[in-house]
């Protein structure tokens, strides 16, 4: 993708649960009855935002502004008929993706601290790690 030939861009986030469970009815997988409850959590649609965040960090890396927005239950069927989204899919999202006029902006200054958003070992910091990993270790 050429940045000169890209002026804006729109894709779609859509899951697909029977894929996800007719995948998992399948003799390697042990689950042949094609149940959710095997699931501890809809995986279809987490796949589908982890996807949409490659796109998202893809088209940033290539110089693009990019743009995640969630579609509103009451607007999904007029989305699936303005994108003829088939039935088998669920819209979780939109992307949209475009060149900017304007220079690119530094917001690291928005950003938390990685302590107060990276977790290691444990929820929240003890006051005993040395006892746990041994004097002198770090996590």
């Amino acid at each position: 993708m050429v940045r000169g030939h890209l002026r804006r861009a729109c894709g779609d986030a859509l899951s697909n649960k029977a894929a996800y469970l007719d995948r998992d009815a399948q003799q390697d997988k042990g689950f042949v009855d094609r149940s959710e409850e095997w699931w501890p959590a809809p995986y279809w649609d987490i796949d589908t935002g982890f996807a949409s965040l490659m796109m998202l960090l893809t088209a940033v890396d290539a110089g693009l502004g990019a743009c995640f927005f969630g579609i509103p239950r009451e607007r999904i069927e007029a989305f699936r008929v303005a994108f003829d989204v088939p039935q088998q899919f669920t819209p979780i999202g939109a992307i949209t993706l475009g060149c900017s006029d304007e220079p690119a902006r530094d917001l690291s200054s928005r950003r938390k601290h990685t302590d107060e958003v990276v977790h290691r070992s444990r929820w929240r910091p003890s006051r005993s790690r040395a006892g746990f990993l041994g004097e002198g270790r770090a996590l």
